[in-house]
């Protein structure tokens, strides 16, 4: 049986609307209907080829995972130093409840601000989330007890919860079609920047000839905080998506910030080039009813959801299991002290880089679906491998780290391509709204589980008891693997209303 490349049109993948001889954002004559213009900003913007501009958005976009991944490795490599702690005395279910907290404060923040994103626009999202992320995350530095703690990082993860949203939207609608796979990978891998740094602050932090027991993992949160400042400068660069203005009733708006970044990318007008390019149809809207988002996604496009929950679940619970309890893996079982786990985790975090990096273009040129489906089934099977050879004992903590180091090579791309995936495969109008969905049911389910899960499995002391979690989880990724070879879209160098009409298109 042929694998299909893409949906039939009953699953919501028919072609954009043909092109027109109207001027751009030109409204329609349509009765009484003043609300339908026809538009080339979705041509226009994929016509466009690489430039400073594009560079920018990455710059501006990427640092926010970078903190995001100071914040995760800061969780994980300061469990030793919470353990520690005076105040707050952590067991090893304490360090997995409170990570829990922290993805489930992601889980409530990417539904209710996908919402919003998809409401009242991306842009206007950054700094909302940003500013809750910064006052949190100041907040966690000065807990006084296991539950303020908890609450602190929920508060967090809701913040960074609500980035994921808006800015894989902006990725998709911003950045040209032929570069979108690799983009979109190389952002969300720049996590692993941020987990480096987060590694390096650990190893100065916790050195305990340069801070108290109670001091220095405190200091590390600080760090995060005023780091977050940064982008708040950064984010300025960033102009409101043309195409989600464009249906919502800014055109003209929409118009005139395509125009601009024209003028930046080739230093002149493109008017002329304009005329040549094609254009849709549309009838603006103010925003889009949840019941219509909720047959787009449960009917319409149901085999695309079934896709991207099954590979937000598997990398869900792969991820975030094993990396939360990176540092007790090295403290239990291979007797690594709090304060060296750093020099762990940056190996680690330059083979999550790399990975994005090198294996990302062939996201654009060997395609989606080949490079989803081999990323996701090395990685669950190199950890089933390398699970086993932890359950007897015949790895140390050098070898562990090496072998982690190169699943995550496989892991870490194949992570991004899941909110790849879910953001490009459905229409603008409930594109944040969708990867919010998605990305809160796999977390719920693969994330807010793992850590919690794993750290009971740790506390047991049994490393079979690990090892079978870590099959869960190579099990997990490999099952996703098989839907992906199955029912993946080719939407590679595709323009985003070719892969998934926009619902306000008129024929």
């Amino acid at each position: 049986m042929a694998v299909r490349h893409a949906f039939a049109p009953d699953d919501g993948a028919a072609a954009a609307a043909p092109p027109s001889s109207l001027s751009p954002a030109e409204p329609v004559p349509s009765g009484d209907d003043s609300r339908v213009i026809a538009t080339n900003i979705p041509a226009r913007l994929d016509d466009l080829r690489w430039s400073g501009f594009h560079t920018r958005v990455v710059l501006a976009l990427g640092i926010t995972w970078v903190l995001d991944g100071l914040e995760v490795t800061l969780a994980g490599a300061l469990s030793g130093a919470l353990k520690a702690s005076p105040t707050l005395q952590f067991s090893n279910l304490d360090v997995g409840l409170a990570n829990s907290a922290y993805l489930a404060g992601a889980v409530l923040g990417a539904l209710g601000f996908g919402w919003l994103t998809d409401r009242i626009g991306r842009r206007k999202l950054f700094f909302i989330t940003l500013a809750l992320y910064l006052t949190a995350t100041a907040a966690t530095a000065l807990s006084w007890s296991v539950a303020s703690y908890a609450l602190f990082r929920f508060l967090t993860g809701a913040g960074i919860g609500g980035e994921y949203t808006a800015i894989n939207s902006t990725i998709q609608e911003l950045v040209p079609a032929r570069y979108r796979g690799w983009t979109d990978l190389l952002i969300n891998g720049s996590f692993w920047l941020g987990a480096a740094i987060g590694a390096g602050s650990a190893i100065v932090l916790l050195d305990p000839e340069l801070t108290g027991p109670d001091l220095g993992w405190r200091l590390a949160y600080a760090t995060g905080a005023c780091l977050g400042l940064i982008v708040l400068v950064m984010r300025m660069w960033i102009p409101e998506s043309p195409r989600w203005l464009m249906i919502h009733g800014h055109p003209d708006e929409a118009h005139k910030i395509v125009a601009d970044i024209e003028r930046d990318v080739t230093g002149h007008d493109r008017e002329e080039r304009a005329k040549e390019l094609p254009k849709i149809k549309l009838r603006m809207r103010d925003h889009t009813p949840l019941r219509e988002v909720a047959r787009t996604l449960l009917v319409s496009y149901r085999q695309r959801s079934l896709v991207g929950l099954t590979l937000m679940v598997a990398q869900a619970f792969f991820y975030n299991a094993i990396f939360f309890t990176f540092a007790l893996v090295l403290t239990d079982f291979y007797g690594i002290k709090a304060d060296q786990v750093g020099w762990y985790i940056l190996p680690f975090a330059a083979g999550n880089f790399l990975g994005p990096l090198l294996l990302g273009r062939l996201f654009d040129t060997l395609g989606r679906r080949t490079m989803i489906t081999l990323t996701y089934g090395v990685s669950g099977i190199l950890l089933a491998l390398t699970g086993y050879l932890f359950s007897i004992g015949v790895l140390n903590a050098q070898t562990q780290t090496a072998a982690w180091m190169v699943i995550f090579f496989f892991a870490s791309p194949a992570a991004s391509a899941a909110y790849l995936t879910v953001s490009e495969n459905f229409p603008l109008e409930v594109r944040a709204l969708a990867i919010a969905l998605f990305y809160a049911i796999g977390t719920g389910i693969g994330g807010v589980a793992g850590p919690a899960l794993f750290g009971a499995l740790l506390d047991t002391g049994s490393r079979t008891s690990v090892f079978a979690g870590y099959l869960f989880g190579a099990l997990l990724m490999v099952v996703a693997a098989a839907v992906a070879f199955r029912y993946a879209v080719a939407a590679e160098r595709k323009s985003l209303e070719s892969v998934a009409r926009p619902l306000a298109v008129m024929e």
